[in-house]
């Protein structure tokens, strides 16, 4: 794993609930994209982003997204949701990966999600909104962000997300807000179809996004009768799932089911996802010692560790060292290991695995930052050499503020002052924190090469200016 050792495994970035909602209505009005990601709980872990990555890779092929141009973004939050922000996004929820019990129903979502991307659903909707840039508006586009995370979400929280929408557009302009719904609910319905035809392209089934929708309509308690079809963000359910069911019957690659490495590949994630992110109690009921799995095993072995107490290491390893034995050549296995072993604070030997783990999966940026994580705990001039030139490779592909912070520690050990406080403004800014970015980087830029990569990228961020 590539995270903090004192911290969970998955690197979180906190907002209070209140504020999500704010968010999204923000991100709908143009918002910086760095201040999204600040604000919203996201997990990095290779084996699972590599999994989606596989996973979406075809879907975006059909939709004409390209490769490369979308990532799918992982967000911690037990809800079964997805959505997007932008063109270059799809985020994720941990409740989706958790719940979804075969690969298509999250193919299936990530199908559903680019047609929003493709129809260019969000820019559409940042468009007819800037015809109103009044506070009153303003107000009443919070309540329709409250009612899109809620109409999605479903379930309680989805309920007073929607109830809390309403109340804020009550007073708000009905025939605005109204309008703005009407397109929400067209392209959802766009969405779905669009979403469809990707899977047919593919010769996949659509039946895990009609289960998908099936589990929002179980989520919702209030007969339809009683509410308003037009003060909706979504489609009225029966309507919709009937839509679905008809042009998923019609599919002729509607009984076509996942491959088995494949959905052998999801249930370690959702293994993997159960042993970091819930109680080891929790853990061990949903894998019972008597499930001797490969997932079920996965599983112990990580919250064995989170268990604590005298041995917790011990017994993980136990366990880890088992798996690595009949699958040498999963290199996730490797990772975790040394994952457990820098928890414990044994760096040192943690080299060992993430080197394998690296050889095992060359591409793998987040490994890379690990394996530097490592080598910088031993501060020898070649290790520091070592991580130097892994985080920089690091950061070709993922520019992420741990691999700019780890790469400052370093450059700092080499005696490379302005150098340092470049990647730690680089840092700041990667986490939307502007004041501190052009705090480093004005220190920075007075002691760096005029003209040079370092003094430009500083350059930028001392004359960058958010968007209003």
């Amino acid at each position: 794993m590539t995270f903090p050792v004192k911290a969970r495994p998955y690197r979180v970035e906190r907002m209070p609930n209140a504020l999500r909602v704010a968010i999204v209505a923000a991100a709908l009005i143009g918002s910086e994209k760095a201040v999204c990601a600040q604000s919203l709980p996201l997990i990095r872990d290779t084996e699972i982003e590599t999994l989606l990555s596989d996973y979406a890779r075809p879907v975006f092929r059909a939709a004409g997204l390209g490769t490369g141009r979308v990532t799918v973004r992982i967000v911690r939050n037990e809800a079964f949701n997805a959505f997007v922000l932008d063109g270059a996004n799809v985020f994720m929820h941990t409740g989706t990966l958790m719940q979804a019990k075969t690969p298509n129903e999250v193919i299936g979502v990530i199908a559903h999600e680019a047609g929003h991307i493709a129809g260019g659903h969000m820019a559409a909707l940042r468009a007819r909104i800037a015809k109103d840039q009044t506070r009153a508006l303003l107000t009443q586009i919070i309540g329709i962000g409250a009612m899109v995370a809620g109409g999605v979400a479903g379930g309680d929280g989805g309920r007073d997300a929607m109830q809390g929408g309403q109340a804020v557009m009550q007073g708000g302009n009905e025939v605005i807000m109204r309008g703005l719904l009407a397109e929400r609910r067209s392209q959802e319905s766009a969405a779905d179809q669009a979403g469809l035809n990707y899977l047919s392209a593919t010769k996949q089934s659509g039946q895990g996004m009609l289960e998908t929708f099936e589990r929002f309509q179980q989520q919702e308690y209030v007969s339809d009768q009683y509410k308003d079809p037009f003060v909706r963000s979504h489609p009225v359910a029966t309507d919709r799932l009937s839509r679905l069911r008809d042009i998923v019957s019609k599919s002729p690659y509607v009984n076509q089911t996942d491959p088995p490495e494949l959905q052998l590949r999801h249930d370690l994630m959702k293994a993997k996802l159960s042993g970091y992110l819930e109680r080891p109690g929790t853990v061990f009921n949903r894998y019972p010692p008597t499930d001797m799995s490969l997932p079920g095993r996965y599983a112990r072995a990580i919250a064995k560790f989170f268990k604590g107490g005298e041995g917790a290491l011990e017994a993980s390893l136990v366990d880890i060292e088992g798996l690595i034995r009949e699958n040498p050549s999963n290199p996730y296995f490797h990772e975790m290991k040394a994952d457990v072993l820098m928890r414990s604070g044994r760096n040192a030997a943690a080299i060992a695995p993430l080197r394998q783990a690296l050889k095992l999966a060359p591409d793998s940026s987040l490994m890379r930052v690990q394996l530097a994580t490592a080598l910088q705990s031993e501060d020898r001039p070649a290790a520091i050499d070592e991580s130097v030139a892994l985080l920089r490779k690091s950061l070709i592909d993922d520019q992420n503020a741990r691999a700019f912070r780890m790469l400052a520690n370093a450059y700092y050990k080499q005696g490379k002052g302005p150098e340092a406080d470049a990647m730690t403004a680089q840092a700041y800014f990667q986490e939307g924190n502007l004041k501190q970015a052009q705090i480093f980087a004005k220190r920075a830029q007075t002691r760096l090469r005029e003209g040079s990569p370092e003094w430009l990228k500083n350059d930028d961020i001392i004359n960058y200016r958010p968007q209003t």
